[in-house]
C-alpha cells in the first residue's frame, strides 16, 4: 500500500479519552510526513477547538467545523457556509422551540455562545459572548444547539433545508449548509492537490465518519468505533486508548 493522504478524526479516534495525544502516536505521524504523505485532521470540533492539537501535531491541513472548513496552518483555503439570512432564521427557529437553549455559531475561526461559562470551557474558552438579541452580520458555518431530542432538530433542518448532525451520547445538534460535511471537505482538499481517493487513508470512530470512510480508498475504524463504523470499514485497529493509529501505521505504512 502506498497511500499519498492520512485524514484522521481527533475525538474517539486520535486522541484518548483523556484528551491527549501519545507520544507513540505523535511519532507515527511524523514519520509519515517524512515519508512524503500529507497528514490531516477532520474534526467536528470548530478550529478553535482543535486549535491546541493543531499545534502539537502540525498537520499538513485541518479539516474541522464538521467539514465546513478547511485550513492550511492556520489559513482559511475553503469554507461552506449558511448565508446571513439562514443564519439568522435557524437561530430563531431554534429558539422559538427551546427558548433558554445554549446556542453556538462558527464563522470561520470566530465562535459565538450565550453561555456565561465559557472561561471555563476546555474546547471553547476562546469563544465570543453572544446573546443573539440582534442579528449576526456574518454567515455561519454551524450553528449547534442543545435540544431535547431528534424530532425537535430534523423539525428545524427541514423548515431551513439544512442538514442536521447528531453526535454519539450527547444532545447537541449541529445545523449545516445542505451541501456539507467532512466528505464534500476531502473531494476538496484531494482536488487541490490532485490525490486520487483510492491512494487516502482515514480514520474514524463515530456516525459522522462513515461517510469519509466509504469514500477513502481505506477506511480503518478505532476498535472502539460504534458498530455502524465497523461495518463498513475495511480494517479495525486497536482502541483510541490503545494507539489505534499509530498500531495500524507502523503494521502497514511505515518502512
Amino acid at each position: 500500500m502506498n497511500p499519498k493522504m492520512l485524514i484522521t478524526d481527533l475525538d474517539g479516534t486520535l486522541l484518548r479519552s483523556d484528551g491527549s495525544i501519545s507520544e507513540r502516536t505523535k511519532a507515527a505521524l511524523k514519520r509519515c510526513k517524512e515519508q512524503g504523505l500529507f497528514v490531516v485532521i477532520a474534526t467536528a470540533r470548530y478550529w478553535i477547538g482543535a486549535e491546541r492539537y493543531i499545534k502539537e501535531l502540525h498537520p499538513d491541513y485541518e479539516i474541522t467545523t464538521d467539514g465546513t472548513l478547511i485550513h492550511r496552518h492556520g489559513c482559511e483555503i475553503y469554507s461552506c457556509s449558511h448565508g446571513i439570512t439562514e443564519t439568522n432564521q435557524i437561530i430563531q427557529d431554534i429558539f422559538a422551540l427551546e427558548h433558554d437553549t445554549e446556542i453556538t455559531v462558527a464563522a470561520g475561526r470566530q465562535v459565538f455562545w450565550n453561555s456565561r461559562h465559557i472561561s471555563e470551557s476546555e474546547k471553547l474558552h476562546k469563544a465570543v459572548y453572544c446573546d443573539y438579541s440582534k442579528p449576526l452580520t456574518c454567515r455561519a458555518n454551524k450553528i449547534v444547539a442543545m435540544l431535547p431530542d431528534d424530532e425537535t432538530a430534523l423539525k428545524i433542518a427541514e423548515k431551513n433545508h439544512c442538514r442536521v448532525q447528531g453526535y454519539r451520547g450527547e444532545k447537541w445538534y449541529a445545523f449545516l449548509p445542505e451541501v456539507s460535511g467532512k466528505v464534500q471537505a476531502i473531494r476538496e482538499l484531494t482536488d487541490m492537490l490532485n490525490v486520487p481517493l483510492n491512494e487516502v487513508v482515514a480514520f474514524g470512530d463515530d456516525k459522522n465518519d462513515i461517510d469519509m470512510l466509504k469514500l477513502c480508498g481505506t477506511g480503518v475504524a478505532a476498535g472502539n468505533a460504534i458498530s455502524d463504523v465497523k461495518n463498513i470499514a475495511d480494517h479495525i485497529t486497536l482502541t483510541n486508548d490503545e494507539d489505534g493509529i499509530a498500531v495500524y501505521l507502523e503494521k502497514y505504512l511505515l518502512h
